[in-house]
């Protein structure tokens, strides 16, 4: 059963909640913006205003960050969320999708459509560590709670990828429809 319906600006596409469970933060694709949404009063709290459209949303563990990724810019935004402000833009590659952040808070895994391939972002330095292959049109990506094994949806291939995150390998392959 709905129990409340909360109005965020058009075409909804990623959402992220934070460790506390107090807000959620939700790309708005067709606005260029990210909707803040306090989660105890249903309401819009806020928004974030991106040049470009966002796609996918992750926060780090401690709540203070959120990573934004904008498909038609190749770019990841670096949020405070204390202040809602852009910190910082990292180039990643073509069309990036889905981002997540490991349990640790010291890298974040986006997948890149349109070039094929997962960027890890060292949160550190806000920098790309590394960018490796995965196939056609990678979208979706989690991180196991051990921080070892990442799964990637191939949506070219109708697969989930099973991939090391100790050496950036494909160790396995899980067909799906």
């Amino acid at each position: 059963m709905l129990k409340s319906l909360i109005a965020v600006d058009l075409l909804p596409w990623g959402v992220a909640v934070n460790p506390a469970g107090t807000c959620a933060y939700v790309a708005d694709e067709a606005d260029h913006a990210v909707s803040v949404v306090d989660l105890s009063s249903h309401c819009l709290t806020g928004t974030i205003t991106m040049a470009g459209a966002p796609w996918g949303v992750a926060v780090n563990p401690a709540g203070t960050f959120a990573y934004i990724t904008k498909s038609g810019c190749g770019t990841v935004s670096v949020v405070d969320l204390s202040s809602l402000q852009i910190t910082a833009t990292i180039a990643v590659g073509d069309s990036p999708e889905s981002i997540t952040v490991n349990r640790d808070g010291t890298f974040a895994y986006v997948t890149n459509y349109g070039s094929g391939s997962v960027s890890v972002i060292d949160l550190s330095t806000n920098t790309v560590a590394s960018t490796f292959g995965v196939g056609t049109a990678p979208v979706g990506i989690a991180v196991n709670p051990a921080g070892t094994l990442a799964y990637v949806t191939n949506y070219g291939v109708d697969s989930v990828l099973v991939i090391d995150l100790g050496t950036n390998q494909i160790t396995g392959i899980i067909a799906v429809g």
